[in-house]
């Protein structure tokens, strides 16, 4: 049963004349505004979004083909976002500005700051709604409601809509009432019409990925979409975006299930949408995606890809009984003018002269690509956060007892020789505990497998920073969770451990509830052998099965099929791969937070058990 809900945050938006910005990008396409509104017939709102940009504030790089070159730009962050927002904003009539879900956790501004410079910098946008993401719960509600509380804590007061999570009262979320915190959706006036937007979050992923509690409860999606729009339709509002954490292809098909709905501005899935193949980049479909909603009426879905990268811009024109006639946008990738190529013998240089004007021209031809200088107050606020990281990444975390050595192959040190107690017959200690961190981390997995390649350093006795975790762990990475038989299992262990001894030695695996031996002397893809488990859960250790099924976690990399992992790619490649986009470094920080202090692990826990070289 839902509850009748009242009309929250309704808002007068007055037309706004095209101003273009100092420092932004100029391209006469990209500062055209929407089409102009026939008050008798028709309507038209500019709605401006983000989704998933995961505390990811600073600026980072991109690199594109631009004039048949690779060339690397500057590119994103929160102070670019907001620029492009404040630009876009300022050219176009009737604007709504939406974010779409998982804003917290994925970096150390999270991991230092608890949401906190997130909020200051989300407020500098002041969003017009923002919707819940799974990730959202990675403190637990009680953690939510603190993040929610520094939105709330500036002028703007952002509305948060979740139309079915439903906190139980009492809980921190909802501490009088079911919707303290949680709107299921508002009314938004704009231009003297009324526009209802519902939020929606993943429910399985959110409570099988996250830490909400087990007393808040996650609703059927397009159930709960279906009585929201009902509801505002009974109200008399005719035209609905759905603000969905939801995923690209849940989106498509939320679409076409649902009577009465315009718009979903999506998240979760990470998705680049548009047409952006000539410079390197694969999307997965034409931004908006066009689609056909239960009535046979258009509806318009959109994603801004992730990161703080991309600002999608969303025209959406209805007729006066509340069909959408048109809907047009472009999703702005957001660059900077540090540009960097390098010439044929590798080395980096700044382009300059006639070939930097060739690089410009390339980004003012496209209305997708803009140059765009950085808000100023956004990257005054920013900074203060960035200065006082010093002293987070300094922050103690935990302590080791010992040394806990990095080797990749078993018996060949790698990382610094003064490291003590290294076993030259099981291999690195760090390799195994940084795969033992990411099985706690993912609530979904079985067991863990994690390449020597992707750990960095030697931990040594005496205290953990989180400095050392993210040395330790320095690569954009993600925990991905694979769906594999116990022979994909087997076989991508031989891959790795061939692959480490003809090409790179970072590709030897370590685990977390697997063990084996391995004998160099072997014939190879079956070098490594007598593989056992000890899923998650299970106290013993027994052989595993070929026709078993387990669920692995692995960084984003090697599940790609990176560095030799071969047949993780084919099962990323048929669909039984779900990134947790759960940061690797962050899931090794929050470990060690956990456990309190490292040791080596005892022999019988080491993933490789047994190591023998090729004889001499």
């Amino acid at each position: 049963m839902f509850r009748k809900t009242p009309m929250f945050s309704r808002t007068l938006w007055l037309a706004v004349p095209l101003v273009a910005l100092a420092g932004c990008n100029d391209n006469d396409s990209d500062n055209t505004t929407a089409p102009v509104n026939d008050a008798d017939t028709e309507f038209t709102a500019s709605i401006l979004h983000i989704n998933d940009h995961h505390s990811h504030l600073e600026a980072e790089s991109q690199s594109l083909t631009i004039a048949g070159q690779d060339t690397e730009f500057s590119a994103g962050g929160f102070p670019r976002v907001a620029a492009k927002i404040a630009e876009r904003e300022a050219a176009l009539d009737n604007v709504l500005k939406l974010h779409a879900g998982d804003a917290i956790t994925g970096t150390l501004y999270f991991t230092s700051f608890e949401g906190e410079a997130d909020a200051q910098l989300m407020n500098q946008v002041c969003f017009d709604a923002f919707a819940l993401g799974n990730h959202e719960f990675d403190r637990g509600d009680a953690g939510l409601k603190s993040f929610l509380d520094m939105l709330d804590s500036g002028s703007c007061s952002t509305p948060v809509v979740a139309a079915n999570v439903k906190p139980q009262v009492g809980t921190p979320l909802a501490p009088f009432a079911e919707d303290d915190y949680l709107k299921p959706y508002i009314i938004k006036e704009v231009a003297g019409e009324q526009i209802g937007i519902i939020g929606i979050d993943i429910a399985t992923k959110t409570q099988n990925s996250s830490s909400p509690l087990d007393t808040t409860e996650f609703l059927d999606e397009t159930e709960t979409a279906q009585a929201m729009i009902d509801e505002l339709t009974a109200e008399g509002v005719n035209k609905i975006v759905l603000m969905t954490h939801y995923q690209y292809a849940n989106d498509m098909a939320l679409a076409e299930s649902l009577s009465g709905v315009d718009v979903i501005i999506g998240g979760d899935s990470h998705t680049l949408l548009g047409d952006f193949g000539d410079y390197g980049l694969a999307s997965s479909g034409a931004y908006p995606t066009e689609l056909t909603n239960a009535d046979g009426d258009k509806v318009c879905v959109a994603q801004a890809w992730q990161y703080a990268m991309v600002v999608g811009e969303l025209n959406v024109t209805w007729d006066n009984t509340g069909a959408v006639t048109s809907c047009a946008g472009v999703p702005h990738l957001l660059l900077g003018d540090d540009i960097v190529r390098e010439d044929d013998t590798g080395a980096e240089y700044t382009p300059e002269g006639a070939e930097l004007a060739e690089i410009m021209a390339a980004v003012d031809a496209d209305p997708q690509l803009s140059i765009v200088e950085e808000d100023a107050v956004s990257a005054e606020m920013l900074a203060y956060y960035t200065t006082q990281l010093d002293t987070f990444r300094n922050e103690v975390v935990g302590t080791a007892t010992e040394d806990l050595c990095l080797a990749r192959i078993p018996g060949v040190a790698y990382g610094d020789e003064t490291c003590q107690g290294e076993d030259p017959v099981r291999g690195g200690d760090i390799p195994n505990l940084v795969a033992q961190a990411f099985l706690y981390q993912s609530k979904d997995a079985d067991v863990s497998i994690q390449n020597a390649g992707g750990v960095r350093i030697d931990i040594p006795a005496g205290n953990i920073t989180i400095g050392d975790a993210y040395t330790l762990l320095p690569f954009a990475n993600t925990l991905t969770n694979l769906t594999m038989t116990g022979a994909e299992i087997r076989q991508v262990l031989n891959e790795a451990v061939d692959y480490a001894h003809a090409s790179s030695s970072g590709a030897y695996p370590y685990a977390a509830g697997l063990r084996w031996m391995v004998d160099m002397n072997l014939a190879s893809g079956s070098r490594l052998y007598g593989i056992q488990v000890k899923p998650q859960g299970e106290d013993a250790w027994r052989a595993l099965a070929d026709d078993e099924t387990l669920t692995v976690v692995s960084n984003s990399f090697t599940a790609s099929g990176q560095d030799g992992y071969v047949t993780f790619g084919t099962v990323s490649d048929d669909g039984r791969a779900v990134d947790t986009y759960l940061d690797y470094a962050q899931s090794f920080v929050d470990y060690v937070m956990e456990v309190g202090t490292l040791s080596k692990p005892v022999q019988a826990d080491y993933s490789t058990q047994s190591y023998t070289p090729v004889a001499p």
